[in-house]
């Protein structure tokens, strides 16, 4: 049963790791060319070039924390599977999905702040 447990866990961790990068080297076919890219996308040198930095990182984090959130309600429901009734498991487990699922509120609500933010720029 551990060893079930330990590999489900290297499973999804895996996942999360790996997926992301898989992602972007298929995308990048030409890298000189996206990263060209991404710097004229970014503003260039003008009055712009702050609120379009400041959108490009708060996407990042975004995802980065939409990411987290997502393997944390995995984990969360892993560990309530795997609680076998133990009633200190069973609240752990629930514990982790409430501030997973509170994590992922907090940053919705900093994301839409941001985004006012910016516009009024």
């Amino acid at each position: 049963m551990k060893y079930i447990k330990t590999l489900l866990i290297a499973i999804v961790l895996s996942l999360g790791v790996f997926a992301p990068l898989s992602a972007t080297t298929v995308s990048a076919l030409d890298p000189a060319g996206e990263a060209l890219k991404g710097v004229n996308q970014s503003g260039g040198t003008g009055q712009k070039a702050l609120p379009k930095t400041i959108e490009i990182v708060v996407n990042l984090l975004f995802f980065i924390l939409g990411v987290i959130a997502v393997i944390m309600l995995i984990v969360g429901g892993i560990k309530f599977t795997t609680s076998n009734g133990d009633s200190g498991q069973i609240k752990s487990a629930k514990d982790t999905i409430l501030y997973a699922i509170i994590g992922l509120v907090v940053a919705l609500l900093a994301y839409a702040i941001v985004r006012f933010v910016l516009q009024q720029f």
